[in-house]
């Protein structure tokens, strides 16, 4: 069983590691047939990821966090390889969501003596994503924490409390399930996996393999409601916490009058007013 590890040597905050002899010994010591090649610049991973696939390997390993994990996802769609990864991110939700060792020697092993499984794979906008997406605030703090100049945990809540007291809801119309909702949107959600990343439950009860997305949708943000949304993502009882509002849906179309930003797996994609969000069920293989 061949493996190819695609390490983006940027990821992480831990960047004195010798990422790649430490990918060579773990993975010679679980008697694999390996290869490492590491990414050049943004889109690469996923240009890779298919030439690897196309090259026959069975299982091709995102070694980064959540942006590497996408782009190597997206390359392997259609195609015979399983994704596998190597958690080097901040966050390191689609791992953590799939019981994965964060550690990287128990990661190596892990994937070197996999399982297999399908998970669903959502698009937005056409752009896939494997853990979240969303729109509004969420997607607002992704793009300034991409500015931030550092990475990390604490950089977040950083750029998290600085944007609270700035982002305002937005009006949308929200359809799905054959219903039309007008609401206002402070942070919009679509989970296929459980959480953002760092244990941070957005959707507690979302099933990567159900067929749906779990919908998240929170109107507006007050500084007591805030206080129960942190404790629900921190507790994993967002759901239950009257905070926030949720639907079940394998297709949903948004619609504002203003533009809203989104993101795909924690990364601040484009601006747009229009968005159609699909599930595509079991369409990714992973080795777990």
């Amino acid at each position: 069983m061949r493996i190819c590890f695609i390490l983006n040597p940027t990821s992480g905050t831990n960047r004195t590691q010798d990422v790649p002899a430490l990918l060579t010994r773990y993975a010679t010591a679980a008697g694999a047939d390996f290869e490492v090649q590491a990414t050049q610049y943004a889109g690469h991973a996923e240009e890779l990821a298919r030439r690897a696939a196309d090259h026959g390997y069975r299982i091709v390993v995102a070694v980064g966090g959540d942006g590497t994990v996408n782009e190597v996802a997206r390359g392997l769609l259609g195609t015979a390889a399983a994704l596998g990864i190597i958690p080097r991110g901040s966050g390191n939700g689609l791992a953590r969501h799939l019981r994965l060792p964060l550690d990287l020697p128990g990661a190596v092993q892990r994937v070197c003596r996999p399982t297999f499984q399908r998970i669903d794979v959502g698009r937005i906008n056409g752009r896939p994503f494997f853990c979240t997406a969303g729109l509004g605030f969420d997607a607002h703090v992704s793009k300034m924490f991409a500015r931030a100049g550092t990475r990390g945990l604490s950089t977040y809540i950083k750029v998290s409390l600085r944007e609270y007291r700035r982002y305002q809801p937005v009006p949308v119309q929200l359809e799905l399930n054959n219903q039309v909702l007008a609401t206002n949107c402070y942070v919009l959600a679509f989970a296929n996996a459980a959480q953002y990343g760092n244990n941070a439950y957005i959707a507690p009860r979302a099933d990567i393999q159900d067929g749906l997305l779990d919908v998240c949708l929170i109107d507006a943000l007050p500084l007591t409601r805030a206080v129960r949304v942190g404790v629900g993502l921190a507790l994993g009882t967002l759901a239950t916490s009257g905070a926030a509002v949720y639907h079940t849906s394998h297709h949903i179309r948004v619609r504002t009058e203003h533009t809203l930003g989104f993101h795909v797996d924690g990364d601040y994609v484009a601006d747009a007013a229009e968005f159609e969000v699909a599930l595509e069920h079991l369409a990714l293989e992973v080795a777990v």
